[in-house]
C-alpha cells in the first residue's frame, strides 16, 4: 500500500509531530545539498524502500504513475552501494560532484496505523548544476514517505518519488530526491 493511499485526512498528527517531521524533511536536504550523505545516510531505517515509478503521460491522471516498473528501486543495501560508488572516483555521472539545492514545501504529514509510523507527503523542487555544465537542470517532483518516529529521532522508511515530468532532461539521475 502506498503511502498516499494509507494517509486518509482524517487522521491528523499533533503540532510537536508534525514540526518533527518537517524538520527532519528540511535537514536531510540540507545534508544532501552539503555533500554529507554519510550522515544522511544515517537516517534511513533499516527496512528502507526508496523508490522513483514509472510515468506515461499517455494514460489518464488517475492510473498515469506505474508503481510495477521503476526508474529506480533501491533498499538501505542498494543506497550504500551507491554511496560507496560515489566515492571511489569512477561514478563519472558525478565528476564533478552536483551542486545541489533542494527545496521542500506543501508538507502535510498524516497519522497511519502503523504504531509510531506517519506518512509525510511533500513537494520537491531540485536544482542540479555540475561545475564543468553551463546549463542546470530542474527536478520537481512528488514525495510520499513513510517516516518512522524513534528513540533516536525519525528515520525514512520508504520514499515514492513521483517525478512531475515523464521525460527527464537530465543526462542522469546520479542524486538522491
Amino acid at each position: 500500500m502506498t503511502a498516499a493511499a494509507e494517509a486518509p485526512d482524517t487522521l491528523t498528527v499533533d503540532t510537536a509531530t508534525y514540526t518533527l517531521v518537517a524538520q527532519f524533511l528540511a535537514h536531510e536536504a540540507r545534508l544532501l545539498d552539503e555533500g554529507r550523505e554519510q550522515e544522511w545516510f544515517e537516517l534511513l531505517d533499516d527496512d528502507l524502500l526508496y523508490t522513483v515509478p514509472s510515468r506515461q503521460s499517455t494514460e489518464p491522471r488517475d492510473i498515469e504513475v506505474n508503481r510495477s516498473a521503476w526508474r529506480i528501486r533501491d533498499t538501505k543495501a542498494h543506497v550504500r552501494t551507491r554511496l560507496d560508488r560515489q566515492n571511489t572516483g569512477h561514478a563519472y555521472s558525478e565528476v564533478p560532484p552536483s551542486r545541489t539545492m533542494r527545496l521542500v514545501g506543501s508538507v502535510e504529514v498524516h497519522a497511519t496505523s502503523e504504531p509510531g509510523v506517519v506518512a509525510a507527503h511533500s513537494s520537491l523542487l531540485l536544482y542540479r548544476q555540475r561545475g564543468i555544465d553551463v546549463h542546470f537542470d530542474l527536478i520537481p517532483c512528488r514525495r510520499n514517505d513513510r517516516i518512522r518516529l524513534t528513540a533516536a529521532g525519525p528515520r525514512l522508511l520508504t520514499r515514492e518519488v513521483i517525478l512531475t515530468e515523464t521525460s527527464l532532461k537530465t543526462a542522469n539521475l546520479g542524486v538522491f530526491l
